[in-house]
């Protein structure tokens, strides 16, 4: 059966492919990008300021969806502190659930891919729960544990 527009979404939603430059790094050195992507230093700096220490655990994601949401009167911060939030959401998942790992889309975006194949956008996770403070970190975490 030729449908059109699935032919469209497949290559939308298709790994990067081997030869791309970020899949490249994947490749060489898997370690150092996930390094790079749990940097999320400007969350890091400003759950700090609250006395919330991210220590790449669950525990802490149900301490930042506590947090009182200040980013939020910054529009210019927000969508940096979204990003890092997905990216951080990201990091405790593949650190903590068994078989989850880094994957990145075409257009450099990365996301996590649980080892039943399932995949969770984290940066649009992050940005939604920046924005409205839903979907809860913790929530789309223990989602990520059940699978």
């Amino acid at each position: 059966m030729n449908i059109p527009f699935l032919d469209i979404w497949r290559k939308r939603h298709a790994p990067e492919p081997p030869g791309s430059p970020l899949a490249a790094a994947f490749d060489r050195d898997p370690d150092g990008v996930a390094a790079l992507l749990a940097e999320c230093e400007l969350l890091r700096t400003r759950v700090a300021q609250s006395g919330v220490a991210l220590d790449d655990t669950p525990r802490s994601l149900q301490e930042l969806d506590q947090l009182p949401p200040r980013w939020r009167d910054d529009p210019e911060e927000l969508p940096w502190i979204g990003n890092d939030a997905g990216l951080y959401l990201g990091t405790v998942i593949v650190r903590n659930v068994p078989g989850a790992r880094w994957q990145v889309w075409p257009g450099g975006g990365p996301v996590v891919r649980l080892a039943s194949g399932r995949e969770i956008q984290v940066v649009e996770a992050g940005l939604d729960w920046a924005m409205t403070g839903s979907p809860e970190l913790s929530q789309m975490y223990a989602e990520a544990a059940e699978y």
